[in-house]
């Protein structure tokens, strides 16, 4: 299926009748037309109705603790730096200056206390306020006033150790958007943790492909033997509510023959159910998160062209392990154990990448129609996919309803999983 260019709201996509077989009950749906994953129009009305609208994960929040650092980020078409004033206040700002537009910064950067445009070096303060014109005030202007010209604000926000950009004021609070998995997640402390290490690769497949990857364990016994052993098709569950996210859970997680994932001593105050999992999490639209008892593995999504998605891992580790990092986190003086763990998790991503590549090119080349959703291993996607579908045919982000989630007891909500033997504390309520 193709589709006509996009031209703002009047695109195809965005009308209720492209979506007939996401928007069926689970057991009927299908899932998306190749052309989500291969159209450029489909793309580029994806970047406007999603990526500029929705809570976008942008980074580790620890990346701009001190006043100054500036972070440049491409949400959707938009670019966006994010900086922290000298009052300690986060802050987002468009990356464009209010004299002639021109970008601010290419990459991110040390600013001290001033952000200079390159051009005409119009100067701002790190809360966006215009401080300097140089030269513009020789011919002096009567309706000139620089409080009248600041920077032009984005949304941002963190939650436990990640950060996000919104560009739509109408979009829910970011508290509203995750819904319960603050709750969730309370026992983690996420606040606390720190980056033990970071990469980035670029994998030649659509962002929603590897995010699809990542939520459905269908594909766990062929493509990741080894994984498998440690994350047993049968030990996996539901683990999601009320929110923007798809979750898993693999109880009890285990070692058996590879326990690299287990090799550092897990976090201190972990309850009996998070002590004993792993839990797998997609927050819509970008970051995926696997949350062990001793470490968290981030994957961030870019998404460069309806082919080629840029991704950044991070792997995070409790105050308790942090033993032997040199500040800034430091891989190279490591323990062994973590060195272990983030060479485990690379082996797993590398099998994934060419899982994806593959989807990709079956896509591009073959493009068949959709076929029907596996209801016990796909049921995330079909959430997921319904995510999607909502915000590329709602006209205000302040019509879009937070999903509702699996309800503890509720076997239909189950589709096949079975009930945790040791479940999160949140689902014993």
């Amino acid at each position: 299926m193709t589709t006509e260019s996009p031209s703002g709201t009047s695109s195809l996509w965005t009308q209720p009748e492209m979506w007939t077989g996401t928007r069926q009950k689970l057991h009927q749906s299908t899932g998306l037309d190749p052309a989500a994953y291969t159209d450029a129009g489909f793309f580029a009305v994806e970047n406007e109705r999603v990526f500029e609208r929705a809570w976008v994960c942008v980074g580790i929040a620890a990346d701009v603790v001190e006043p100054g650092r500036l972070l440049v980020r491409d949400v959707g078409s938009r670019s966006v730096i994010i900086t922290r004033g000298n009052d300690g206040v986060l802050r987002g700002f468009l990356n464009s200056c209010r004299h002639r537009g021109t970008e601010l910064a290419s990459s991110d950067c040390d600013v001290a206390n001033t952000i200079r445009c390159p051009y005409h070096r119009w100067g701002y303060n790190l809360e966006g306020t215009l401080v300097s014109t140089p030269f513009f005030e020789d011919v002096p202007r009567d309706d000139f006033d620089k409080a009248d010209y600041p920077l032009v604000d984005v949304r941002v926000d963190t939650w436990g150790v990640l950060l996000f950009v919104c560009l739509d004021a109408d979009t829910p609070d970011l508290e509203v958007w995750l819904g319960d998995l603050p709750e969730r997640m309370a026992g983690y402390d996420l606040d606390s943790w720190v980056k033990g290490d970071e990469g980035d690769l670029t994998i030649n497949a659509n962002w929603k492909l590897i995010s699809e990857n990542f939520q459905e364990y269908y594909h766990l016994t062929w493509v990741h033997p080894e994984l498998a052993k440690v994350s047993r098709v049968d030990d996996h569950y539901r683990y999601q509510g009320a929110g923007m996210y798809c979750g898993q859970t693999t109880t009890p997680v285990s070692g058996d023959d590879r326990d690299d994932w287990l090799a550092m001593p897990s976090a201190e105050g972990l309850d009996e159910s998070d002590l004993v999992s792993s839990r797998f999490l997609a927050i819509f639209p970008n970051v995926l998160l696997s949350v062990l008892p001793n470490h968290v593995w981030v994957m961030r999504l870019d998404p460069e062209s309806p082919g080629v998605t840029n991704e950044t891992w991070t792997m995070l580790v409790p105050p308790s392990n942090v033993d032997g990092l040199v500040p800034p986190s430091n891989v190279d003086t490591a323990p062994d154990s973590m060195k272990s763990t983030i060479d485990f998790w690379i082996d797993v991503n590398n099998e994934d990448v060419s899982i994806v590549e593959a989807g990709q090119r079956g896509l591009t080349r073959g493009a068949v129609p959709a076929g029907p959703l596996a209801p016990r291993f796909e049921e995330p996607l079909h959430r997921f996919q319904n995510m999607l579908a909502t915000h590329m045919m709602v006209d205000s982000m302040s019509d879009v309803t937070i999903p509702a989630g699996d309800r503890p007891g509720n076997a239909d909500d189950l589709f096949g999983a079975g009930e945790n033997p040791i479940p999160a504390a949140i689902d014993q309520r």
